[in-house]
């Protein structure tokens, strides 16, 4: 069995992904983005990041109905 290797592996479906468009934002509209902070790794701030992303999500989701050009 071969030794995984995330560097050959992910490189290869992160191309194939951005060439077909996957990371392109959708929508008609103005843009919009919110930039999300990096995980912590104790249960307290993840728990606080976990429900602000899911805010995020939620406005992010919400914009997108709306028509805004969401990433």
């Amino acid at each position: 069995m071969e030794k995984y290797d995330p560097k050959t592996l992910e490189q290869r479906w992160y191309q194939s992904w951005e060439s077909a468009g996957y990371f392109a934002p959708s929508g008609e509209g103005p843009a919009f983005s919110i930039a999300i902070p990096p995980p912590n790794v104790t249960g307290t701030l993840h728990m606080g990041h976990a429900f602000q992303h899911s805010l995020v999500d939620a406005v992010i989701r919400r914009k997108r109905m709306q028509g805004y050009n969401t990433l």
